[in-house]
C-alpha cells in the first residue's frame, strides 16, 4: 500500500492496482468546497495516468461520505456561480470522463453534491444505514452535476422526480432497491466490498475497459444503429491487438492473463 499526503481534501493511496481516493474534511463531514473539486479532478486525473492502476474506489473519511456543498458562506454559498471569473482554471476531470472504472463506496451520509458526484462513477454501492438525498429543492436551488439525466436512467422517471423535486432523504437500503446503488451492505463492509470488486479488474484487458466504459456513458445519449457502428469498428480493432491473442490464449492454457497494453500508449484513435 502506497500514499502520499499532497492534497489538502483528500487521501490518495493505492492498494495493489486500486486507487482509494478518500474525501478528507472529516470534522465537516466531508463538505464540498472548490478546493476538493480541483483535488478530485487532479486524483482522477493522476490515477487515469498510471498503468498500474486498475481501477479507483472513491469514499469518504469519518462518519460520512459527503455532507453536501460547505455552507460557511451562509445565504451566498451559491452566489456568483455565473460570473466567468469564477470559472475553474482547468476544465474538471470527472470519474466517467477517465478509462478506469471508479465504483463509489458511500459509507455514510451523502447529500446534494455528495449525491450527484458519485452518480458521475459507474458503480456505487452505499451503507444501508446511511442517509442520502438531492436535498437541492429544499434549499432553493435545483440538482447539478447532469442529475436530471442520471438519476431518471438508473432509477426511472417517476422515481427520479420523486427524489429530485421533494429533496426527501431516503436510507441506504431504500437507494438500493430504488436502483441508485448497486448493492447496500452494512458500514463496516462497503468500503471492503468495494475493494474487492475494483480488484477484479486486473483479470480484465486495460483498453478493453477503457473502450467499454467510454461505450456505455455515450449510451445515454447514441441510438442503437450509432451504437452498432460504433461497436462493429471498435470490436474489429481490438480484435487485431495483442490483448485479445492474449485473452484467448490465457484462458486456454487456464492461467491469468498478462496483459501487454497500456491505455496511456495504445488508447484507439476511434475513441
Amino acid at each position: 500500500m502506497a500514499g502520499d499526503n499532497r492534497y489538502d481534501t483528500l487521501l490518495y493511496h493505492t492498494d495493489g492496482p486500486v486507487a482509494v481516493v478518500t474525501l478528507n474534511r472529516p470534522e465537516r463531514m466531508n463538505a464540498w468546497n472548490a478546493t476538493m473539486a480541483a483535488e478530485l479532478s487532479a486524483a482522477m486525473t493522476r490515477a487515469n495516468e498510471d498503468d498500474s492502476v486498475r481501477a479507483v474506489v472513491l469514499t469518504g473519511a469519518g462518519r460520512a461520505f459527503c455532507a453536501g456543498a460547505d455552507l460557511e458562506r451562509g445565504g451566498d454559498t451559491f452566489s456568483n456561480r455565473d460570473r466567468t471569473e469564477r470559472a475553474p482554471a482547468a476544465a474538471p476531470v470527472y470519474p466517467y470522463m477517465i478509462d478506469k472504472p471508479v465504483i463509489a463506496a458511500i459509507n455514510g451520509s451523502a447529500v446534494g453534491v455528495g449525491m450527484t458526484y458519485p452518480m458521475l462513477c459507474d458503480m456505487r454501492l452505499v451503507a444501508e444505514d446511511a442517509k442520502l438525498g438531492f436535498v437541492f429543492t429544499r434549499r432553493g436551488m435545483m440538482p447539478e452535476l447532469g442529475a436530471h439525466l442520471l438519476v431518471q436512467r438508473v432509477a426511472g422517471f417517476s422515481r427520479a422526480a420523486d427524489l429530485l423535486l421533494s429533496g426527501r432523504i431516503v436510507r441506504g437500503g431504500e437507494a438500493a432497491a430504488l436502483g441508485l446503488a448497486s448493492e447496500s451492505l452494512p458500514r463496516e463492509q462497503v468500503l471492503s466490498r468495494a475493494l474487492e470488486l475494483a480488484g477484479e479488474y486486473r483479470l480484465t484487458a486495460p483498453v478493453s475497459v477503457a473502450v467499454t466504459k467510454r461505450l456505455l456513458w455515450e449510451g445515454l445519449h447514441t441510438g442503437y444503429d450509432a451504437m452498432r457502428a460504433r461497436e462493429d469498428r471498435l470490436f474489429a480493432w481490438l480484435g487485431n491487438q495483442p490483448d485479445a491473442r492474449e485473452g484467448i490464449q490465457s484462458f486456454v492454457e487456464k492461467r491469468e492473463p498478462a496483459w501487454s497494453m497500456s491505455v496511456t500508449r495504445n488508447r484507439p484513435d476511434l475513441l
